[in-house]
């Protein structure tokens, strides 16, 4: 009988301090993860997918993903499916993302005020919910990042394609704070290598029509001599490498993911890097913020460099073509951004800088 006492006390004991711990190491957040497209996109999804993999792998959080797809047809379930989770209580955070889920989530966040919410690279109702945690992404501190890297590349007349003309060209979708965001900080990193640079800048208003993209991109390359386009315009964006591969005279830089791994072979081909904003590291910050008490439900918050939110790809074309002096010029921006030594202007807000003039003065 006391054997069998001693071995009760004993497991007693070891669950008690497992339990002890499991609670040192911090909570265990489920989490639903919705997908209004589908994984293998090799971009937003998968970066975001791979960010919640590596927690779970870590034994911080167990998560499920629903792949919602992306078609016209797809998209009215996409509102039916935020309610059937939340209504699920089984969540601690729900996580979507992208300009096209606000509407849907402010919905049905509204609806259940108690459930938490995380919707990442969107800020249109900041604030209007207690329970929403909007993340964006300072893309002033990726363009500073890519403009160095283009003003640097720009001058490296022993590559192909590579004119003896300082000109580069800047194709965004709308002309507003936050494409403008991405063209200051571009403005100011190529001006930190040449002060004499030209940027052709302009504007397709438009996010899916690669047509006017390309016209821009032959006009840039033909008329003014660009020779590295960054395209930040969305899929109408990559009509500036289309005008590139036609002329055989220019390069194009990617935003937002890795185009190098989209874009199709020819167009990869000629796509020298990508600015990034890197999801799956803003939703761990997310759960370390968490971790550490810290929260930040019914705000935004912008990541930048710091908090590896944002980015520019380095292997691949960057790491083959790129010289020593300019691999270390683009480590020299990031350290000095990182260190505050140098504050990237920016397009939004009270304190935002005066983008016009900033860009009439740069035009070749």
């Amino acid at each position: 009988m006391k054997k069998i006492l001693s071995m009760i006390l004993a497991v007693a004991m070891l669950m008690t301090l497992a339990a002890f711990a499991a609670s040192a190491e911090g909570d265990v957040y489920s989490v639903a993860y919705l997908v209004n497209g589908n994984l293998g996109d090799k971009s937003f999804f998968d970066s975001a997918e791979a960010g919640l993999a590596a927690l779970q792998e870590a034994g911080r959080i167990e998560y499920t993903t629903i792949e919602m797809g992306g078609t016209d047809e797809d998209q009215p379930t996409w509102l039916s499916t935020l309610y059937d989770v939340s209504a699920s209580e089984d969540y601690d955070v729900i996580i979507c993302g992208t300009y096209q889920m606000p509407d849907y989530l402010k919905e049905v966040a509204t609806e259940y005020p108690d459930q938490k919410y995380v919707i990442f690279d969107d800020n249109t109702y900041v604030g209007e919910n207690a329970n929403v945690l909007n993340l964006t992404y300072r893309q002033n501190d990726m363009g500073y990042l890519v403009g160095v890297y283009a003003a640097c590349m720009t001058a490296d007349t022993s590559l192909n394609n590579i004119n003896e003309d300082a000109v580069v060209g800047f194709v965004g979708g709308v002309d507003s704070p936050v494409i403008n965001d991405f063209l200051i900080g571009f403005i100011e990193g190529a001006q930190s290598v040449n002060p004499d640079i030209k940027i052709d800048t302009r504007y397709t208003n438009d996010y899916v029509d690669t047509a006017i993209a390309k016209e821009y991109g032959l006009s840039m390359i033909n008329d003014n001599k660009c020779d590295i386009i960054w395209g930040v315009a969305g899929n109408a964006g990559n009509g500036a490498a289309e005008a590139a591969l036609e002329t055989g005279k220019a390069w194009f830089i990617g935003v937002d993911s890795d185009q190098e791994l989209t874009l199709s072979p020819d167009l990869a081909a000629l796509t020298l890097t990508s600015g990034l904003k890197n999801i799956g590291n803003s939703l761990i910050w997310v759960f370390d913020e968490l971790d550490a008490g810290n929260e930040y439900w019914g705000t935004e918050v912008t990541l930048g460099l710091a908090e590896g939110g944002v980015g520019i790809v380095t292997d691949k074309n960057f790491d083959k073509y790129a010289s020593d002096d300019t691999k270390a010029a683009v480590t020299a921006a990031q350290e000095a951004v990182l260190s505050g030594s140098i504050t990237v202007d920016t397009a939004i807000g009270e304190n935002a800088a005066d983008v016009v003039s900033l860009r009439e003065a740069v035009r070749p």
